[in-house]
């Protein structure tokens, strides 16, 4: 039930005894739960009339009346800003009409307060201060709520539930705010007193410092950040900012670092629970208005992002199409590279076959500087051509090598080198088979007859060495009729055994 200002005054006669009226002026409240005027008396005093219109905001004006008495005078003291106290009542019906002592100060605007600057934004950051840093047990002695970090949480999750119940909250806030709720890092946090209803409407400012702050309709033990949640709506974030600076300095360790984030969750679910409240009372036009702002908070999200709520962000839409856009995953034997041989710098090639495949009919590799690993070993060290094995019995002496002068004694050492040989005299020891008065050529044609006959006669162990004078170590008849002596001695220094006497 709306009542006119003229109303007002006569019932503000009615609670206060002696109260002459002589001026009445409308004041700027909550217009869907209270009527609010300010009367001026003859001795210019000033009196603030509030009148609930149905019977939750008189509850609330109730709960304002117990919350007030319990501020005690030391309370009041330790405060930077007056509290209102009441000066009387007047029962109508359900309804209680309340009187209030006048407090100085003016109301402003949220453009205006703004408009004071950061000296009046650094002011309210103190007053903030002040009121979290009163002692809960006031409250308690008022049976007032209190609340703990979780217990706010829950209620914050069962208001979410109502209002998804409704169908009218975009999918996309519903999404947001349930995210930020289950974020438990954001909700960590020492329950405070707070005001619980504070916004620019309670605040009397007085040279762009405040001096005072009504409406304690709400004041409860809760979470700090509800005091700060209408800054959420300020366009000149600086002025928010400045605010909570000056609430940290004074706050110190005790602040949360996360108030400014759940503020902006409160600000955004606040269009929410008017909703709710909305269909609860049967208000088209109220549920109308709340379905608009709630599409336009939506479609600002949708395109700026909108303030953060959560310390761990949610993942966006955008990140969700890059992850399908992404290739299918492949197996790992799927990204191994197909083994293939490679001709690396410094490195011969090698066939799967093994060293001693010819690799001649194999196409040329190409040359690179990448080292691929094969299933063949590489050697780092050419392979040596194949030779034909020679028999162990009698290996054969190369055709260039110089020959020993020198017979091999039965005393003297098996293997005894050429140079010991060439060192020896030519007449020291008898039955030696030397040629020093040879010449040169003579010699030069001797190594050539006995290359000829080397290469044209087989290697057989059960056959004697021919020496270069055509004798023969088993005294067999060479070729040229010369037969061996009785040493049985081998050109080649290597003994063998001599043959059975004919």
């Amino acid at each position: 039930m709306k009542r006119s200002p003229m109303e007002l005054a006569a019932i503000a006669t009615a609670a206060v005894p002696g109260l002459a009226p002589t001026g009445v002026a409308s004041l700027p409240d909550d217009g869907n739960d209270f009527d609010s005027v300010l009367i001026v008396d003859a001795a210019k005093n000033r009196w603030r009339v509030r009148s609930p219109r149905h019977e939750e905001a008189s509850m609330r004006l109730e709960t304002e009346l117990a919350a007030l008495r319990a501020f005690s005078a030391g309370i009041r003291a330790s405060l930077p800003f007056q509290l209102p106290s009441v000066a009387g009542t007047v029962r109508q019906g359900p309804l209680r009409t309340f009187v209030y002592n006048h407090v100085p100060g003016k109301q402003y605007s949220l453009e205006d307060l703004v408009s004071q600057g950061s000296r009046c934004a650094r002011d309210l950051g103190s007053v903030m201060a002040a009121i979290h840093s009163m002692p809960s047990s006031a409250i308690a002695r008022a049976d007032l709520p209190s609340y703990t970090a979780e217990q706010v949480r829950q209620r914050r999750l069962n208001e979410l539930d109502a209002a998804a119940t409704t169908g009218m909250i975009p999918s996309r806030l519903l999404r947001r705010w349930e995210h930020a709720l289950e974020d438990v890092a954001l909700w960590r946090f020492n329950a405070t007193v707070i005001h619980g209803d504070l916004h620019e409407d309670q605040l009397l400012v007085q040279d762009a410092k405040v001096v005072a702050v009504t409406g304690w309709t709400d004041l409860q033990v809760g979470d700090p950040a509800d005091d700060f949640a209408w800054l959420a709506a300020v366009h000149e974030q600086s002025f928010a900012e400045a605010a909570f600076e000056s609430y940290v300095a004074v706050r110190g360790d005790r602040a949360d670092p996360h108030i400014m984030r759940r503020a902006a969750l409160a600000a955004e679910f606040a269009l929410a629970q008017w909703l709710v409240k909305a269909i609860a009372g049967g208000d088209a036009e109220r549920i109308a208005e709340a379905k608009i702002m709630l599409e336009e908070l939506d479609s600002d999200i949708a395109e700026y992002g909108g303030q953060p709520i959560s310390v761990v962000e949610p993942p966006r839409a955008a990140r969700a199409v890059a992850t399908e856009e992404q290739p299918e995953p492949v197996s790992v034997a799927e990204k191994l590279p197909v083994a293939k041989k490679v001709t690396v710098s410094g490195i011969a090639p090698v066939d799967d076959a093994g060293p001693d495949a010819d690799n001649s009919s194999s196409p040329a590799e190409p040359e690179t500087s990448a080292l691929r690993i094969v299933p063949s070993p590489v050697s780092a060290v050419p392979t040596p051509p194949a030779v034909p094995p020679v028999p162990a019995a009698a290996p054969q002496k190369p055709a260039s090598s110089p020959k020993p002068t020198s017979e091999s004694r039965g005393d003297s050492e098996p293997g005894s080198t050429d140079k010991q040989s060439k060192a020896s005299s030519p007449d020291t020891a008898p039955g030696q088979d030397t040629d020093a008065k040879e010449t040169k050529d003579e010699k030069d044609t001797a190594d050539t007859k006995e290359s000829a006959t080397s290469a044209e006669t087989p290697v057989n162990s059960s056959k004697a060495n021919v020496t270069k004078d055509g004798t023969s170590t088993s005294g067999e008849q060479t070729p040229n009729g010369r037969e061996k002596d009785s040493s049985g001695s081998d050109t080649t220094a290597i003994p063998v055994q001599p043959a059975h006497p004919k």
